[in-house]
């Protein structure tokens, strides 16, 4: 990639974090947050450039989720941060293991295999994954570090209203993901299933239930956060936008959806399962009864 993209990449995701902390920040609280999500980032790009390793990359993400989720815990003990910070520290646990456990099955991700041997290509990379990390969870952040020492009984019922709406998002985000993940793993680990793509389970009524769930889980918290927010601290609701516009317009399903029109565009059972299962959201199949057991039947 040409050096003036990658570093202007690099300043851009720096620049957007700190003014999303400085507009939507109540005073400077979340501007600690960005200084610590870069570092903690660039320490670790240092490592995989050095050693020339892609393993972690992920893994760091997840890292940077749960230590932020911690210090919050420490020094803001209230309501919202051990709500809201037990569903992120849970929500990281499980993908951060389950996507380095991928890795480390297949042996490599193919995203890294040019981008790794480049220092700034790589570097911006990394950037924006600590951009990722601070927009996704500003709005539960903001909420956890509120000033305001929110307690159990402090709350009224929209705050008790928001919590519960936004808990029955996330957990059915949560599971979606956790499912949806686990059978498609199973499926891969089939070597009969070798070049094949799956089509059962949740698969059956969705082309990616998991980002799906993604989706709806960070839209649960954002729920749970809107309660504690007020003039332009609402800027920080662009969390679960952010996560909306990322997976379905960035780097999810058009990266997905092309690279299986490329391998499986003119199979004909590929182009049925395309026709008759949704893109995103879960919906029972068309012809329900090609469904036998949890496989589909062309």
């Amino acid at each position: 990639m040409p050096k003036k993209k990658t570093i202007t990449g690099i300043f851009l995701s720096i620049f957007l974090a700190l003014l999303i902390a400085l507009i939507g920040g109540e005073g400077y609280n979340l501007v600690l947050p960005v200084l610590y999500i870069f570092l903690l980032h660039w320490v670790f790009f240092f490592h995989a450039y050095v050693l020339q390793t892609e393993h972690y990359f992920d893994a760091i993400g997840s890292l940077t989720f749960i230590s932020l989720s911690l210090i919050a815990l420490y020094f803001f003990r209230n309501i919202y941060s051990v709500i809201i910070g037990i569903m992120v520290i849970t929500w990281a646990l499980r993908l951060g293991s389950f996507l380095f456990t991928r890795v480390k099955e297949v042996g490599k991700d193919s995203r890294f295999t040019e981008m790794k041997k480049d220092f700034l290509w790589f570097l911006m990379t990394w950037s924006i994954s600590g951009l990722w990390v601070f927009l996704t969870y500003a709005a539960g952040l903001n909420a956890m570090i509120s000033s305001e020492n929110f307690g159990l009984y402090d709350l009224g019922l929209i705050e008790y209203l928001g919590i519960i709406v936004g808990f029955i998002f996330w957990i059915s985000g949560f599971l979606l993901e956790v499912i949806s993940d686990q059978q498609k793993r199973i499926f891969r680990k089939n070597p009969e299933n070798l070049d094949k793509f799956i089509v059962h389970g949740l698969w059956a009524w969705s082309r990616h239930p998991n980002y799906f769930g993604e989706i709806l889980l960070w839209f649960g918290i954002a729920i749970i956060a809107l309660p504690t927010l007020e003039g332009w601290r609402y800027i920080t609701l662009i969390s679960p936008l952010f996560v909306y516009l990322l997976l379905t317009r960035v780097s999810g399903l058009p990266m997905l959806e092309s690279a299986a029109n490329k391998k499986w565009g003119d199979n004909p059972k590929y182009l049925s399962y395309k026709k008759n299962t949704p893109l995103l959201v879960l919906r029972k199949p068309k012809n329900s009864e090609r469904l036998i057991g949890n496989k589909i039947v062309f």
